[in-house]
């Protein structure tokens, strides 16, 4: 019997027993800085041209979750097609068991330890299955929504303030203006434009730090690539996009690695910060009134004032 898919890192363990503490700690080291290149490389790999950074953003947008950068750019480069991958104990959590003997992917996940006697959070390498991996209830359909009803998820409850204005200048669709903390928004366009101007203004306001150096220049493509993804997670026409430009202003990739996985990290920021309101609002519990027949409270058994008698020990109130 095979119990790959019930004992964690069963391999793992082994290869620890057979180690000296200090050859295992140099082993780690290594993976760990052999992870952390492929990484880097994989960022590089994603802003090469305009078609390598859609299919990077057509997969985060894809995410059933929202991984961090880091583990979007490891998983990417192994398998493009994962949706939903998490660790061993994750999915234990989650009552489901990982099939038995599949390979899981290459996973960065977070850890404590103890230090000083203090409690610190730090990372592992590890492994992570995707839900294809494991065995369980399948994951609901997403259904489609039109494109009317995620213009209303988009705009309810925003706690960025959301304004008409007929008197844009020419060309200039929406705008947020950081001193009001408003976004200005052209009335009358598409519907479609409306969504894409909207969301590529409310992702500049979610990088705005509100430390007095919001610069837009400093944000606009990252806020167009999550404008992007955010289009192509909920079916919203997205052939209008150029991001051959973006992939231009990153150098194919030629800037240094970590700044690449910044702005990355900028676009994860805005995209899933405004996907996370518009499911909240999607999956809004009904305001409505209800009657309520099955488990209506009854009135109890009336009691005749004047008639009750007080006993000897009972005294007025």
């Amino acid at each position: 019997m095979d119990l790959t898919g019930m004992i964690q890192n069963s391999e793992e363990q082994a290869e620890k027993q057979r180690l000296s503490k200090e050859e295992y700690a140099a082993l780690k080291k290594q993976e760990r800085e052999e992870t952390w290149m492929q990484i880097d490389g994989q960022a590089q790999a994603v802003f090469q041209d305009g078609e390598s950074l859609k299919k990077f953003l057509d997969f985060m947008a894809g995410q059933y979750n929202m991984p961090k950068v880091p583990n979007l750019l490891l998983l990417y480069a192994q398998n493009p097609e994962v949706q939903l991958v998490k660790s061993f104990d994750e999915w234990k959590k989650d009552r489901r068991s990982v099939r038995t003997g599949v390979h899981g992917y290459t996973y960065i996940i977070n850890t404590e330890y103890e230090k000083d006697g203090e409690i610190r959070s730090g990372y592992a390498i590890s492994k992570g299955y995707d839900i294809t991996q494991t065995k369980g209830r399948p994951l609901e359909e997403q259904p489609q929504r039109d494109i009317h009803t995620l213009l209303e998820a988009v705009l309810k409850n925003q706690n960025i303030r959301l304004q008409i204005a007929d008197n844009l200048p020419d060309k200039i669709q929406a705008q947020y203006i950081p001193n009001q903390r408003t976004v200005y928004v052209r009335n009358g366009m598409p519907e479609v434009v409306t969504f894409h101007a909207v969301n590529r203004e409310l992702a500049c306001a979610a990088l705005d730090q509100h430390d007095g150096n919001y610069a837009r220049n400093k944000v606009h493509a990252q806020a167009y690539c999550a404008t992007y993804v955010l289009g192509k997670r909920y079916g919203v026409d997205v052939s209008g996009f150029d991001l051959g430009k973006v992939a231009g202003l990153q150098e194919q990739g030629q800037k240094d690695p970590q700044e690449l996985r910044a702005f990355l990290n900028d676009v994860r920021t805005a995209a899933y910060g405004i996907r996370g309101h518009i499911e909240r609002n999607l999956r809004e519990p009904e305001q409505e009134f209800v009657t309520e027949e099955l488990f209506s409270v009854g009135e109890g058994a009336k009691k005749q004032l004047g008639k009750e008698k007080k006993g000897k020990d009972q005294t007025e109130r």
